[in-house]
């Protein structure tokens, strides 16, 4: 798999074409500080006071580098695949296996990194039904009432959770109408898209 660059990426990278490799290594030094504790303003006004160039150019080449970094990691890209990912970058080859070495260097940090930031919602374990029909009560001799009881059972962080529902089948039909829109949706380029960018 290659990653595919947007114009404003490829801008805040092309910042990095330019750099001495020792100024390169600083730049991930500070992206991967970035990724572990955060932003600090006063890294970039440092380097942007030692550079010549303004605050902005210096955060949005960081900013770059942690998004190459992040998304490499994200998708497990091999060393190959990076490689291939970076050549359209303009990088000259110093740059190049400077860049390589920083992402295979740190590679599992960063995938771990994202993992506790990635969110740990409930997901399905298990469903049970029953279908149930009234067929008279006391006032009402000559009725039939349907209703389907489910049990669901979720897991979130190791803990089992079983919520009981009941419905109607007039529900059941909608709410499976409504499923198979959202996933039909979900089959859709810009929704592709934006799962892309969140994984």
């Amino acid at each position: 798999m290659l990653l595919i660059f947007e114009d404003a990426h490829k801008e805040h990278l092309s910042f990095l074409t330019d750099l001495d490799i020792e100024v390169l290594k600083e730049f991930g030094r500070i992206s991967l500080n970035f990724i572990r504790k955060g932003a600090n303003p006063k890294i970039f006004q440092g380097a942007a006071q030692k550079l010549g160039v303004p605050v902005e150019t210096v955060q949005h080449g960081v900013e770059g580098l942690i998004y190459l970094l992040t998304e490499s990691a994200k998708h497990m890209l091999s060393e190959i695949d990076f490689q291939d990912s970076i050549m359209t970058l303009g990088f000259g080859e110093e740059i190049k296996a400077a860049l390589l070495s920083l992402y295979l260097e740190n590679y599992k940090e960063i995938r771990e990194i994202l993992d506790e930031m990635s969110l740990d919602v409930a997901h399905y374990r298990n469903l049970e039904w029953r279908f149930d029909v009234q067929l008279a009560s006391r006032s009402l001799r000559h009725q039939v009432t349907p209703s389907i009881l489910m049990k669901l059972q979720t897991e979130e962080a190791g803990k089992r959770k079983s919520t009981m529902l009941q419905t109607d089948p007039v529900n059941l039909l909608h709410m499976v109408r409504v499923l198979e829109d959202a996933l039909q949706e979900m089959k859709s380029g810009y929704c592709r898209r934006i799962t892309r960018n969140i994984k």
